[in-house]
């Protein structure tokens, strides 16, 4: 095999000698995913010599950025911080075009990625896995494959992505509508001739945000269909010169380390003074300025209160509000526009590009479906309560079954065949959002309560995968065949993560922070899923390394015919259930 060679499912690798890997098993490790985690995770493993696989649905490296091709889609952090930082080589090589780049730049760069390093030869794409299952005889994991094989490994490494579960909305006629159709996250790779066309979009989250910005002015017609608005900021886009892109290299270090020690993972750090301690007139100075500045420094560059304070919340939303009438020309649009259920920032703000003047085109169309409620699809078009829309295009942008979903869509069974998706019906549990209790040789590098999903994700990508390949390495110096949370260390984890959420307003969103979507069962108003951490990439950072640096204190390891016995059984997951309950 070359690192040019890539295989498909029906492709079947030798196990070679390695650290981890015997004639009985396939692999030392499979990792699941082969987008910006996956990438990361097969380099650190061949680099060691691990014999070592990622098996990927798509047909293609990628994850987000191989099936999100929409127009419209690209980074809402800044480029130079969303790419890899493992490989000086890389950083001074690749040149980013753009402060917030592209989905066709950004899928460009991961196979650049994957040449440069030769990872296509450890992939398998078109491979969807359908059930998992641990042995408990041999702690080893099965996995099978929809063409019918079935894979073994000793262990198994989640890569499989926050957002990759699109969800459609539980509507009547989905399926009859006679022009074109898809979801967002299944946009036609060939692309979509809009020219003239009457376009139907669904949803108003950060995906239509940026779709609808990027194809009012060549639609003939764009009929948005909006329930719940989200709060907006300005991108502030820009080219980045060949000069400035010299600079960037030159400061990686320095840029690192500032994403390093800041919350969200970015260059933009907080306000450190206090909200109420300067005056009405220093805030407005400093909310100006932020709202002319790229990216997310409106919202992680603020006063910290605004996250915290119902009323310095209130202010700065009502800021926020004042200029989106300013931009929107019509002044009921512009109060449709405006969300009236949650304030400012207390979930992620979807950033956008002449998305609010597309409102101010004749040819752009509010529905406020809140008030003519949606009632079907039809063969030519929407039906509202208020009318029926004729459309040549429906797109969907209807979000996801965000974070959990990719893993519900497995049959995971682990230790005593117990269901991962019945365990997580209301909500996951884990420690550190890394390993499950009664799921051996499991590991999440970005998993739900981990400290990637509320950051800049490649940064908590990188942090994760490390953690992981390290405790790998951990468990191979010692010869352990088995690695496990105890029940104990997974309960202070899950606790810990809902105190998070207690003192932030995000508690209230409806979002996927909370794991709200209206169109997954068990995920509606009310249901509160606590999916991410909400302190800090630091606070995160320090505690996984102390877990490490104590001898990874909270798992339960097993050498090679070592008795189990005293280990906590995934049956006690329903005391568990019912003390987080209380």
């Amino acid at each position: 095999m070359t690192g040019s060679s890539s295989l498909d499912c029906s492709s079947s690798l030798d196990c070679s000698s390695s650290l981890d890997c015997s004639s009985s098993l396939d692999y030392g490790v499979i990792v699941v995913g082969a987008g910006v985690g996956g990438i990361y995770q097969i380099k650190r493993l061949t680099d060691m010599g691990i014999d070592a696989t990622v098996l990927e649905a798509g047909g293609d490296l990628g994850g987000t950025w191989y099936f999100n091709r929409y127009p419209g889609a690209r980074f809402d952090s800044e480029s130079y911080t969303y790419g890899y930082s493992f490989s000086k080589a890389l950083l001074d090589e690749w040149h980013w075009k753009e402060a917030f780049s592209g989905q066709p730049e950004n899928l460009r760069y991961l196979n650049y990625v994957a040449d440069k390093f030769s990872l296509r030869q450890y992939m398998q794409f078109n491979c969807r896995i359908t059930a998992m299952r641990f042995d408990e005889d041999n702690n080893t994991w099965r996995l099978v494959i929809d063409d019918g094989r079935t894979l073994t490994c000793r262990f198994v490494v989640m890569t499989v992505g926050l957002l990759s579960v699109p969800t459609m909305p539980l509507i009547e006629g989905v399926d009859s509508f006679k022009g074109p159709s898809f979801h967002t996250f299944h946009w036609p790779h060939e692309g979509v001739d809009l020219t003239g066309k009457r376009v139907g979009i669904i949803g108003t989250g950060a995906t239509s945000i940026q779709v609808i910005g990027e194809i009012a002015d060549k639609v003939g017609e764009l009929y948005v269909f909006q329930r719940r608005p989200n709060w907006v900021a300005p991108l502030n886009n820009r080219i980045i010169t060949g000069e400035e892109m010299a600079d960037i290299r030159s400061r990686y270090d320095e840029i690192f380390a500032t994403c390093a020690r800041t919350p969200g993972g970015f260059e933009h750090e907080p306000d450190r003074r206090g909200f109420w301690e300067v005056s009405r007139e220093e805030r407005l100075a400093l909310w100006d300025r932020l709202y002319e500045e790229p990216g997310f420094g409106i919202w992680l560059q603020n006063f910290r209160e605004i996250f915290m304070d119902e009323k310095a919340n209130a202010e700065f939303s009502e800021y926020i509000a004042d200029r989106i009438r300013r931009r929107v020309n019509e002044p009921v649009v512009a109060e449709k526009l405006i969300p009236k259920d949650h304030g400012f920032g207390v979930q992620r703000v979807p950033l956008e590009t002449h998305y609010l003047e597309a409102y101010n085109r004749d040819n752009v169309h509010l529905v406020d479906i809140s008030e003519t409620p949606l009632e079907r699809i039809t063969p030519t078009g929407i039906q509202t309560a208020g009318g029926h829309h004729d459309l040549d295009i429906i797109v969907y942008a209807t979000g996801f079954d965000a974070i959990t979903g990719a893993y519900d869509q497995i049959d995971i069974r682990g230790a005593d065949g117990r269901s991962l998706r019945e365990d997580w019906r209301d909500g996951p549990a884990t420690f550190l959002g890394v390993l499950i209790h009664g799921y051996p040789n499991l590991l999440m590098p970005t998993g739900p309560q981990s400290g990637s999903a509320s950051t800049n994700f490649p940064r908590g990508i990188e942090s994760g995968v490390n953690w992981c390949t390290e405790l790998l390495q951990y468990l191979w110096a010692g010869h352990y065949v088995r690695a496990e949370a105890t029940l104990a260390a997974q309960e202070r984890w899950t606790a810990h993560v809902k105190k998070m959420y207690s003192i932030m307003l995000m508690r209230k969103a409806k979002g996927w922070f909370t794991g709200y979507n209206s169109n997954v069962k068990g995920h509606e108003e009310g249901n509160i899923r606590y999916v991410v951490y909400n302190g800090g990439s630091p606070k995160y950072m320090a505690t996984i390394k102390e877990v490490a640096e104590n001898g990874y204190e909270g798992l339960i390891l097993n050498r090679e015919g070592e008795s189990s016995e005293g280990m906590t059984r995934p049956s006690d997951y329903a005391e568990l259930a019912s003390r987080q309950a209380v």
